[in-house]
Formats: structure tokens, sequence, C-alpha cells
């Protein structure tokens, strides 16, 4: 109640420079972004006005960032360069609604995007706290169709009858309404034809017949069975359910994840990244992202061997104040926008031209921070056995890049690879083309995975776990590993920390899913984030142990790149780059 009080008195003194404006504050607003603003007449100041709705939603302990005000701006829920601009994270239709009554005068370009995308809950709020699951959870299937179009016709017909229909007595709940479509359809096709955000895409793993599987379970009560049927790729828009925060990704926040999620219905899955170093402060392009962010969508496509399955999913809990009837608006309003075509992807190359070109460190300051590494490595102290340094190139484009149509490109050529992309409201696209190894259940032998431009030595373990908080305990434990931080691992991540001078945000981070009966992640290695403008992030690094040559590994850092910058084109002044670069200059 102390904050909801200084709110008071502070919302007094604002209501008293705003002269004519009163603004009242509802319940408090645990896991739903959402506020209610109601104007007695228009203020005689827009300015004020404005100044008056950003102290009042500044004040409020919003989930994403709910310790200050100071807090909330640092992460992008305010811009930096204007106090008067409100809430640039998931904004309220009741807020936009008093700023537009009051005439203030705020940019509200990029509020539109959002609003286009639907509002749902977090469901790592606070108020969720460390909870049960939810009480019910369950998966609807209706008769097949037999196209997309028919699918979404069915779908929306059952959201209107459930939108018509007394709401569950339950408090809180998810559940699935799939329909299955009689032709396989290509998931990133279906996705270029959307416009809806947040947005995801999630390959398969290359199916091996030969591995044996495990007696027992998998911790969650269900038997491992590496050849049931299983989508050869997931492509989801919308959020039926969030998760997103800036501390550490933590057991609690993993069991506010598995609270909506049931052995019963192992396709309610959630997708997302979990940041490489969250611990270290966020980079403007990575702040929509938190330090993990994850959402089960409410329109999903799956894409099967031989078929697909078109599904909604809704998620509700009074709890978190979003309510049923707000899960079935807001999912009603999505599926308006979804599109029952699906739109070929030119795979070839994206027709588009790099007009410059940026590497953070330049050449001659890898080369300063792999001779320090390395100093470190050979030292008397044997400091470090290993570290893995990174790159970030920055490429601007003559247009934008699609991240579908990059990710259809990265998914033609990479037969070996796992295909990911995923895309907060209004926020950049992290797309990653990560190779993947072979599955080995004991006793695992290094293989050779050979790639289109590099090749790894590759194994697997497979294992029972105990209990279902095994399953967060071994991502846990296993990032970061060997391969994208170095050895030991925590003075590797304090040499990163002090030489390399970008965030990696989510880049050779945790990516992937959890589900009710299994989950399944990856490393973000070979992966790319791509901007609202013409601006494209491509990442690589290279491990740096004793006898490394730094220019060699800087060449490999191009090799690594390479599957992103041979989609583009380069216009002729990019001959003399590598000249330029050389003396830590960009043309």
């Amino acid at each position: 109640m102390r904050i909801y009080s200084y709110l008071l008195s502070r919302l007094a003194k604002v209501t008293t420079c705003a002269r004519h404006c009163a603004a009242v504050p509802c319940a408090a607003p645990s896991g739903l972004r959402h506020l209610t603003l109601e104007t007695r007449t228009a203020a005689t100041r827009s300015d004020v006005a404005a100044d008056a709705a950003a102290a009042l939603l500044a004040l409020l302990p919003w989930p994403a960032a709910p310790r200050a005000p100071d807090v909330v701006r640092d992460h992008g829920m305010f811009p930096r360069s204007c106090s008067a601009r409100p809430l640039l994270g998931y904004p309220a239709v009741q807020a936009l609604t008093f700023l537009a009554r009051c005439g203030a005068r705020v940019q509200v370009g990029r509020w539109t995007t959002r609003l286009a995308c639907s509002l749902s809950m977090n469901g790592c709020a606070p108020a969720a706290g460390d909870r049960g699951a939810v009480c019910v959870r369950e998966a609807r299937a209706l008769p097949a169709a037999s196209a997309p179009h028919d699918a979404v016709g069915q779908l929306r017909a059952a959201v209107d009858a459930l939108r018509a229909d007394a709401p569950p007595a339950a408090p809180s709940g998810i559940i699935r309404i799939e329909v299955p479509i009689r032709q396989r359809v290509d998931a990133i096709e279906w996705l270029h034809a959307q416009a809806a955000l947040p947005r995801c895409f999630f390959s398969a793993r290359a199916p091996l017949p030969d591995t044996p599987a495990l007696p027992g379970s998998n911790g969650n009560g269900v038997a491992s069975d590496h050849h049931r049927q299983q989508p050869v790729s997931v492509a989801g828009v919308g959020s039926a359910v969030f998760f997103r925060g800036t501390e550490p990704f933590s057991l609690a926040d993993w069991r506010a994840i598995k609270r909506f999620l049931s052995s019963d219905c192992p396709l309610i899955r959630a997708y997302g990244a979990i940041r490489f170093d969250a611990t270290s402060d966020a980079s403007v392009e990575w702040e929509d992202y938190g330090s993990f962010y994850f959402i089960v969508p409410q329109v999903e496509f799956n894409e099967f061997e031989e078929s697909s399955v078109l599904a909604t999913t809704i998620a509700w809990d009074d709890s978190l104040s979003w309510t049923w009837q707000n899960a079935v608006n807001e999912l009603q309003s999505t599926l308006q926008k979804i599109s029952p075509c699906s739109v070929q992807v030119n795979t070839s190359s994206l027709q588009t031209t790099i007009l410059s070109l940026n590497h953070a460190p330049t050449k001659a300051s890898w080369d300063l921070a792999v001779t320090k590494a390395l100093q470190m490595i050979k030292g008397r102290q044997r400091e470090m056995v290993k570290v893995v340094l990174a790159r970030c190139s920055r490429y601007i484009t003559d247009t934008c890049i699609d991240p579908v149509e990059l990710l259809a490109c990265l998914k033609a050529e990479g037969q070996n690879a796992y295909q990911f992309c995923i895309q907060p409201p209004d926020a950049p696209a992290f797309v990653g083309n990560s190779m993947i190894c072979d599955e080995v259940v004991v006793h695992p032998s290094k293989a050779l995975r050979k790639l289109p431009r590099v090749q790894h030595l590759s194994a697997q373990l497979a294992a029972r776990i105990r209990n279902e908080d095994d399953e967060f305990e071994i991502l846990n434990t296993l990032h970061p590993s060997p391969a994208v931080c170095g050895l030991p691992t925590e003075e590797a991540r304090q040499f990163i920390r002090d030489y390399e001078i970008f965030d990696r945000g989510m880049y050779a981070g945790p990516v992937g899913w959890f589900g009710g009966a299994e989950s399944e992640f990856a490393v973000g290695i070979r992966s790319a984030l791509l901007g609202k403008g013409h601006s494209t992030l491509v990442y690589a690094g290279a491990g740096i142990v004793e006898g490394t040559n730094p220019s060699f590994e800087w060449d490999e850092l191009d090799l690594k790149a390479s599957q992103f910058t041979k989609l583009l084109q380069y216009q002729e002044q990019y001959i003399r780059y590598q000249e330029a670069e050389n003396m830590g200059t960009v043309i």
C-alpha cells in the first residue's frame, strides 16, 4: 500500500499542475500491463497532461521492471529523450484514450504497431508467485479441414462460440483448440503471410531412427519416445501468455512457465530465449527481450511430414488481472488479422545491397583482445584455459531485410541446423541457424558434423531426469557452455565482460522451448538481430586457446558470418573495405 499512498500524493500534485486533469488508478495491475485512466475535462496544457500520465505510469510496479521508475526507464519502457512519452512497452488502450482526450503531444507511431498486437499477461509477474498449475489445462480437436482457409473459419467460429457461452468457473487455465489440415503447408510460408506480432518460428531436429530411447520417464511422468510424430516446423503469432523478466532466469520463473504446461497437452509450448549474460546491462537493441523472453502463441501453425495443424490457445488467470473475457476478446482480435493464405518465399537471395559495414570490435581491437587473452592463458597463474570472444557486425542495407525471408533462405541451406526466429512486439527479430549434433545415449564419441562452410566435432548425451525441477537445473548448469564462453567458466565470463564492447543479448544463450512432456534447447549461435530499419547485426565467435593466431580467428569469424552475408549483395565500394578495416576505420 505504501507505493499507492505515494502514488496518490504524487498524483494530487500532478493534477494540481494540470488543473482540470484527473486520473484514477484501478486495482494493482499484477500480471497485466493495463491501467484505467479517467478524465473529467480536457487538460488545458497537453504537455502537462502527458507528464501526468507518464508520472502515474512510472510509479506503478510494472511486472517487467517492478522496482523503480529509473529501472523501467533503463529497460526501455520509457524513451530516454522525453519523459512526456509514457510507456513504450505494452501500452493500455485506456492510457491511450486518456492521452487522446487530453490532446497530449506524444508520438504514437510506435504505439500503433504495438496496439496491432494482442495484449496478454506476463506469467512471470511478481503477483504470480510460486504457485501451482493453472486450474484448467486441456487440448480440444475440431474436425479436420481440407485447407488452411477452412481451418481459420473453424477456429473463428469456435472462438465466437466461446465468447457467447458462459465463462468457465475456473479462475485460471489454458486451452488449445486445433484443426488438423489434410495437406502439408510450409510453416515459414504461412508465417510470411501473417502481419501480427509477436511471432516465432522453430524448426525440429532431424529424425534419427537409429537412436535408442531411454527406458522410463523424462521426469514429467511421460515415457521417452524419440520416434513419435513431432512437428517438422512450428510458427506462431500473438501471445496467449508471455514470460519476461529483467533478473536472471530463475527456478521461480521456470515454474511460472511450467504451471501453464501439461504432459496431456504436449503441443502447448513456451518458445523463446535467455540472455547469454543476464547480469550485464541490456543494450538498446536487446532491451525488449529482457533477461529472458518466452511466449505461448495465440495462433500456431504446426507443419508435419504429411499434414498440418492450425491451433489457437487461450490462457487466463484472474490473479494476474487477465480474465477469461480478456483472453477471448484478444484472441478474436488476433484471429481477424490471420491470413488463411501462404506466401512463397524466394530462397535464392534477399534482393538487398550492403551500403556499409562496421565491426565491433575492429580488427585492430580484436588483435589486442586476443593477445591479452593469450597472455592470461599462457601466464604463470594459468587463469584461463580458453575464452570465446565474439564479434558483432552491423550491416546497413538499402532495404529492410524481412526476418522470415532470411529464415527461409537459411532453412533452404541448413539441413543439419536448427532454425529459429523470435520477435517481441515492436522489437528487432532474433534469427538463427544453429548447428545441431548427433544423439548418442551412452559413451559419446565425437562425430564430425559438416555444415556448408564450417564443420564441428559433436556429441550428445541422453539420460533420465529425476523430477521436473531437474529440467531447470540441467539448463542452468549447461549454460554457458565452454563452446560459447570458455574455461573456467567464471574467469572466461569475466574476461568477456571486461573486453567485449557490445551486448551479446540472446546470442550464444539458450534458445528453444519448454513443453509439458519434453523441452528442447539449442545454443543461439550463428545468429543475427534484424532491426525495424535498415540495420542488421550479425554475431559470430571464436575460441581462444594457447597457440591461437588472432588473424586466423578473425578469418573464421568471417566464415561463420558468411551464411548471412552471402545472401546480400555488396556495393562496389565494399571491395575497399578489407584495406580500410585493418586501419580500424569503416567506409
